[in-house]
């Protein structure tokens, strides 16, 4: 019964998405919104932080952390989850929680800055960590969950919410939170994302979040709206 009625659910989106779907997100299939037309659409989650832009360059942060996270996709570092003294890894080198402050980085955040500070002034909401550590703890995804969960905007988990799934959103993968990634503005055939993401594959910019939903589980959306 269940696959009927994900397959009937499936038929329904596309039967949506051929007859209004493309004018209500103003786009063809092969035509993307500029980011703030994106904004638009989901303007209630986004007020009055739809215009933040951290690094005044005259993009958005939410461009700026999709652009950011793509930057290291085309670097293509070498995946390695060696610790670094310092906690920055070399350019050449990183892992999924890498691409996150690297894109928040573009942005004009420092990631590692924001998680030090947090874990110091509230160690009790970071129940893993026994002692602060610098060099690696703001590249230890369960330590993001627990981070974006105390001070980012909580989205649904549903892939099919399409106007909830905007470039910049970062993503949380499996039960035990070991894997993230970053929303693109790409989009398949459904309107469905693509996500960037690292775990050493070719393409680091791959359609896999249907996928993940049913093979991965998606267990946390944010939004890069800072509390």
């Amino acid at each position: 019964m269940k696959k009927i009625l994900t397959f009937i659910r499936l038929v329904s989106l596309s039967l949506a998405l051929v007859f209004g779907l493309s004018f209500t997100l103003n786009k063809s299939f092969g035509t993307q919104l500029t980011t703030s037309q994106q904004i638009t659409t989901s303007s209630t989650l986004l007020e009055p932080a739809a215009v933040a832009d951290k690094d005044n360059d005259g993009i958005d942060d939410f461009t700026d952390i999709m652009l950011g996270a793509r930057q290291d996709a085309l670097n293509m570092p070498t995946y390695d989850d060696r610790y670094w003294g310092g906690g920055y890894p070399p350019d050449d080198i990183g892992v999924c929680a890498d691409v996150i402050w690297r894109a928040l980085m573009a942005a004009g955040y420092n990631l590692k800055d924001l998680i030090d500070a947090d874990i110091k002034a509230h160690p009790e909401a970071y129940p893993r960590i026994t002692k602060a550590d610098p060099n690696i703890d703001f590249r230890r995804t369960r330590n993001l969950k627990i981070f974006f969960d105390r001070h980012l905007v909580k989205l649904t988990l549903d892939i099919y919410d399409l106007d909830q799934w905007q470039p910049g959103d970062i993503v949380i993968f499996y039960p035990d939170y070991h894997h993230i990634g970053i929303v693109s503005d790409q989009r398949d055939f459904l309107g469905v994302p693509y996500l960037i993401h690292n775990t050493g594959q070719k393409d680091r910019e791959e359609d896999i979040l249907m996928y993940a939903t049913y093979h991965a589980t998606i267990t946390a959306h944010y939004r890069w709206i800072y509390k």
